[in-house]
């Protein structure tokens, strides 16, 4: 039933005119190796010549970069750092004092006491002010958000304020003062109009 027929003639395909025939001829070559082949097909993405360019194209950029987070140059900076809304939030938070800014020498300082004296109940009592410390720099932290939303819908209105303005803010209150970049523009308790 599925089989092959014994008594059905192969069927052909009738040639038209306006196709060839089909030749059997070889292709005149033993097929290369696939090293061979592959090596012949490599090439650079970039010519050697258009990298080293933008490689010092892309140096130079992050250099008059750098030099515009340390200066407060908002022409040069970085598209994430540029605006009047951020410029007002890392002023907010640089003008305040707030207990993130101190978070890494606590812990450290903590840390180093709970070492030290593991084998007393001190210890106990070190990791438990430190877990009061976070909890109290994370309340911090909210705070500060609420306050700076209140001032930046006042001063620029809702529709202008950028998505991750809170965690920009936030991520900066975290951050030891002389390692924030953009550097300070203003002093502590020098508060943005």
């Amino acid at each position: 039933m599925f089989g092959r027929s014994n008594d059905s003639q192969p069927v052909t395909p009738a040639l038209s005119e306006s196709t060839p025939p089909p030749t059997d001829a070889g292709k005149g070559r033993p097929t290369p190796k696939r090293k061979v082949s592959e090596a012949a097909n490599k090439r650079p993405l970039v010519a050697p010549a258009t990298k080293k360019a933008s490689r010092e194209r892309a140096k130079a950029q992050r250099d008059l970069e750098y030099r515009a987070m340390q200066t407060g140059d908002e022409r040069n900076m970085p598209a994430k750092d540029r605006g009047p809304v951020r410029r007002f939030v890392r002023d907010w938070v640089d003008a305040r004092w707030n207990l993130g800014e101190f978070f890494l020498p606590v812990a450290a300082v903590f840390l180093v006491l709970q070492f030290a004296l593991s084998q007393t109940a001190i210890a106990i009592y070190a990791i438990l002010a430190l877990y009061v410390y976070i909890i109290a720099a994370v309340i911090d932290g909210w705070l500060m958000w609420r306050g700076l939303k209140k001032r930046l819908v006042a001063k620029f209105g809702i529709e202008q304020i950028p998505r991750g303005a809170a965690m920009y803010g936030v991520l900066r209150a975290f951050q030891i003062r002389p390692s924030r970049m953009p550097k300070p523009q203003v002093k502590h308790g020098q508060r943005p109009v």
